[in-house]
């Protein structure tokens, strides 16, 4: 466990030179990464990189993870939709800067897995769902913020017609193989988007993204 400690603590620093909120560090210093990945990565949970989870999907890199959360500009009182849960990882972390998220996940194992994660560790504010054939989860719009932590070849309408005027969409979108992490706030007037610079996802599965 020492071990992992310190790997910890290295990985939070590098991450302080790069990401300016400080209580997204707080929050990912809180959250057990070694908890989301499978046991023989265990070694490598704060290594600052992807990392396989099963069934195509990864762990997003640290750095990214931390990105996009910072990205979304939370104070504590918002409701937010992930598009992705993986292993839960990033949902846990939005726990602790929003009131309420919502997580779907295409892949059931995945989806089950990630709820007994967060469950067991006391995360009582995030609701996993399974995706259903629309792309969202429209039955509790509208969010505050969405993220999604799948590339899309386009930003997706019908994810920001569930955000609230002035709510944020975090979005990769490019190509299959290579994105731009787009940072999309929802304006009367038109909505302004921030390249927050190149990534690399796994893609968004469905309608209005890519097929499977």
């Amino acid at each position: 466990m020492g071990d992992l400690d310190g790997a910890r603590t290295r990985l939070l620093q590098h991450l302080s030179r790069s990401i300016k909120d400080r209580r997204v560090i707080e929050a990912m210093a809180q959250v057990p990464r070694e908890q989301f990945v499978p046991d023989d990565l265990y070694y490598a949970a704060y290594d600052d990189r992807p990392l396989g989870i099963g069934f195509g999907q990864t762990i997003s890199q640290p750095y990214i993870v931390a990105l996009m959360t910072e990205a979304l500009e939370l104070t504590g009182s918002e409701k937010v939709l992930e598009i992705g849960t993986g292993s839960g990882y990033q949902a846990a972390i939005i726990a602790r800067l929003a009131c309420r998220v919502v997580t779907i996940e295409r892949i059931p194992k995945l989806a089950a897995s990630a709820r007994e994660t967060l469950s067991r560790l006391g995360y009582n504010n995030v609701e996993v769902h399974a995706a259903g054939k629309e792309l969202g989860w429209p039955k509790e719009a509208p969010y505050d913020a969405i993220i999604v932590t799948a590339a899309s070849p386009c930003a997706p309408i019908v994810l920001l017609e569930q955000i609230t005027e002035g709510g944020r969409l975090i979005i990769p979108v490019g190509s299959r193989w290579e994105q731009d992490l787009l940072k999309i706030t929802k304006c009367a007037n038109g909505n302004r988007i921030e390249n927050l610079g190149a990534c690399r996802f796994v893609p968004l599965i469905g309608k209005d993204a890519w097929e499977d």
